[in-house]
Order: structure tokens, then sequence, then C-alpha cells
């Protein structure tokens, strides 16, 4: 069975109860990450799913508010996962390596003061082998890949393939994500406007999760429009690619009682679909 789990809905700016970007997709007995924003680690857990549940991480682009968990996560999952934990899988654009190395690496991590502690001190190792693990403790290792557009990888009844997500290029490379599976497909476009490419990978879609900033009257004429999606934008996109069902993110400018009603009003003006306005720590039916 499919689950969909939102962990943040908002962007940079908080508000609303609302910070950053982070979801789950639950496939079977397979949990897919797609970002890993503000307090990602803290919300998996508070939705009754832990760290070493998650073997595959995918990041759309690398704004703070869709990566700043990742030292957290990584840590949080070797430590407790006391190495019975899966090997981690982690997919993203360029910069995705050289992240993880500036976090983890022995001699420039920023965090490898913490496993080279762990891994030596009596204290730690103690800690260790009560949570079930082998001496000697080894330091956490993944497998970490920059990927560009097209076939990502695959799972034991899923497929994700990407396609590039129009944004701040050409600082960062923005990518969106595409999950073909025996339970349906599933799209998560991270920070865009509409375009081709992602319409395309949307194409038929039974779910995509797409930002949506703001109400398109108070984004048009600005960067934000020019950029980001808007609620007419949005639904548009949608429609044209045959999308069944979207859930709308990044949504803290108005998410907000009138506003809200409004912006729904509005995409349902140009879109046949179901529509669903995400929210933080939200499991959407799917």
């Amino acid at each position: 069975m499919s689950r969909l789990f939102i962990l943040g809905s908002g962007g940079p700016k908080p508000g609303n109860d609302r910070h950053g970007e982070s979801y789950v997709l639950q496939l079977g007995d397979e949990r897919l990450l797609f970002d890993c924003g503000p307090a990602t680690t803290h919300k998996l857990l508070a939705m009754g799913m832990h760290p070493t549940q998650i073997d595959n991480l995918f990041f759309t682009h690398h704004h703070m508010d869709h990566d700043i968990d990742y030292p957290c996560f990584l840590l949080t999952r070797w430590d407790s996962g006391a190495g019975k934990e899966n090997r981690l899988s982690v997919w993203g654009p360029k910069l995705t390596e050289q992240l993880t190395e500036r976090i983890l690496d022995q001699e420039v991590g920023a965090y490898a003061h913490d496993w080279i502690a762990r891994i030596n001190h009596p204290l730690s190792l103690n800690a260790h082998v009560l949570r079930g693990g082998d001496l000697p403790r080894m330091p956490p290792t993944l497998d970490v890949t920059d990927i560009g557009p097209g076939h990502v990888t695959k799972g034991k009844d899923w497929e994700v393939t990407s396609a590039p997500a129009e944004h701040v290029q050409p600082y960062l490379d923005s990518l969106a994500y595409r999950i073909d599976s025996d339970e349906g497909s599933f799209v998560f476009t991270g920070d865009t406007h509409p375009c081709d490419t992602v319409r395309d990978l949307a194409k038929n879609a039974d779910v995509m999760v797409m930002v949506t900033v703001d109400l398109q009257a108070d984004i048009d004429g600005s960067p934000e429009g020019d950029y980001m999606s808007g609620t007419i934008g949005t639904g548009e996109l949608a429609q044209e690619a045959g999308v069944k069902k979207i859930v709308l993110v990044h949504n803290t400018a108005w998410a907000i009682p009138g506003r809200m009603e409004k912006g729904i009003a509005e995409i349902a003006s140009v879109y046949d679909g179901e529509i669903v306005f995400g929210s933080e720590m939200m499991e959407v039916p799917v």
C-alpha cells in the first residue's frame, strides 16, 4: 500500500507552523525521502518513522530549506542504527556529493569530530554495543551520487526518473522527480515555475506534490512569479499534464483563512482534478 507523508510544507521563512520541505513516499515496506529541510529527523520520528527506515534520499536542489537537516539525519541514522541499518543511497543535483563530503569527510567534514569521537571513546562504544552493535565500530558510510535528468534508480516495484526544474539557475541546479510504481505514479516538483520539462515529467501522474507559493495576482510581475509557481500556474500545469491529484506545498504565504479558500478556488477554475492543501505533519490519502 502506498502512503504519502508531508513532513515540511513551507519554505525558508517559518510561519503558520510551516518550515522547509520534506516528504516521505512509502511503497510497500520501502520509504523514499524527498528533501531534508528543517527538523526533518524530528518530524519523521513524530510521524512514527525512524531514519533507519529510509534507505533512499532524493534532493531536488540545495537551498537550505530543502537540505539543512541533512547532517542531523545522516548522523542520527548512523548512530542509532548500530551498524545494522541498510546502506543509505543519496541522489541529487550537483553539490550533493560535495555537501556530503563537507559533513562527514574525516579531513574536511564539519561533523567528522562527532563520529570520530563515537567510534573511539568507551562511552560511545558501550552505547553502540548496548544497541546491538559490534566492535570495532565503523565510521558512517553511504552511497552519494550527483545526477542530472533521466533514469535515477529503481527498487522492488518502483523506478525514479528526474527532469530539470527551472528555479535559480545558474546558481543551483534543480530537479523534479517522478516515481512510477505498481501502486501509482507520483511527482515531486521541488521549487520551480511551470515549465515544459516538469509538465512532461508529470504526464498522467496520479499525484503531484507541487510548489505553490501564493495567489497568482500577488506574484505576477515579480521575480517570485518568474521563478516560482502561483495558484493559476499550478492549476494550469496540472490540467495540461493530466495529473489526477495535486498536493500544494511551499504555501506559507497563503496558509491563512480566506486566502486559502480563494487560492483553492483559483486552482479549481483551471483544474478539474483533486486538490489537497498540504500541511505540516500530514498524511495525504493516496
